[in-house]
């Protein structure tokens, strides 16, 4: 009977919730087999890890409009079962209030929209991931945790983002903007971020004609704390085209940038990358691929050369 009583009380006490509330496990696993090449350096074969995820997210209706919701979103190597930081929910942990009408406010950690506005859009093949990602883009200003950020309704395929990372009292404060417009085959967007004397600021486009989707963007790099008379800024570009042909894809994306003096990042990562992949989708949610991706690097001993061949599988859940 003991049993009995608790058991009831522990169903009255989740019924109201499992009525207001839904909750989604989710996830994506995408691993490669690679022959990766790396600087002077021999070839060497490889099972890579593509940016493989785990995550919970929910949403409650509180009436009038209202909804809170949360996201928890963990990163994984598909290659060996680590996590890929100290931190466990390395991706997102947030919790936001919002509605259709008045947009939402979310509160902790999750990936700057000026990148997802930007980089990530135009890397069709793979989703920006693993080796073939985008080598190139810079991370000025790149904030995740610690975070206040406003997101906007969508209004007539017009939608944007504007976050602050609060620092407290350890590190500068940083600053966050995307902007983003869909509306039928074009799509656009725009990305500011800021953290101490280091910004950064991109553009992007991409167009859907016919079999063809075309993309690009342009982002400029300020350091902000170079020498007097030392050169801090550069301007980093990539161009990608997508073919589909039934259940395929065929894709090409070139990006380069000169390294400078004193960049971001040291004046590293300053030559060319490409990249030519194939995609085979299954179904809505798994695929095989193949790629070829290369960085032809202008760093003293091409230290950051890279070229890889990859067979790949991605699955969505």
């Amino acid at each position: 009977m003991k049993k009995i009583a608790i058991a009831a009380a522990i169903a009255a006490l989740s019924a109201p919730v499992f009525a207001q509330s839904s909750v989604t496990l989710w996830g994506r696993l995408n691993t490669s087999v690679e022959s990766i090449k790396t600087g002077n350096g021999d070839r060497v074969a490889s099972v890579i890890n593509n940016n493989s995820r785990l995550g919970f997210k929910g949403t409650e209706d509180l009436g009038g409009g209202l909804k809170a919701s949360f996201a928890l979103e963990h990163g994984l190597n598909s290659d060996d079962g680590k996590q890929t930081s100290s931190a466990f929910w390395n991706r997102e942990a947030s919790v936001q209030i919002g509605s259709n009408d008045f947009g939402a406010i979310r509160l902790g950690r999750w990936t700057p929209g000026s990148y997802y506005a930007t980089a990530d859009y135009v890397s069709m093949h793979n989703h920006d991931t693993g080796t073939s990602e985008d080598k190139l883009y810079s991370g000025a200003g790149f904030t995740q945790t610690n975070k206040v950020g406003y997101f906007t309704p969508n209004i007539n395929g017009f939608n944007g983002e504007f976050t602050v990372h609060a620092g407290e009292g350890v590190d500068p404060r940083g600053y966050d903007v995307a902007l983003n417009y869909d509306q039928g085959p074009m799509h656009l967007g725009a990305g500011y971020s800021k953290q101490g004397p280091a910004k950064q600021y991109a553009i992007r486009g991409l167009y859907e004609l016919g079999a063809f989707t075309f993309g690009g963007y342009a982002q400029r790099e300020e350091a902000g704390n170079a020498p007097a008379g030392v050169k801090d800024a550069r301007w980093i570009g990539r161009a990608a085209v997508m073919y589909t042909l039934g259940q395929s894809e065929f894709h090409l994306n070139v990006g380069g940038t000169k390294a400078g003096a004193y960049s971001f990042n040291g004046g590293r990562n300053g030559g060319k990358q490409y990249t030519l992949a194939y995609n085979y989708n299954l179904s809505k949610r798994t695929k095989v691929y193949a790629f070829y991706t290369a960085v032809d690097a202008t760093t003293a001993n091409k230290r950051d050369d890279l070229n890889s061949f990859a067979l790949g599988v991605r699955h969505n859940f």
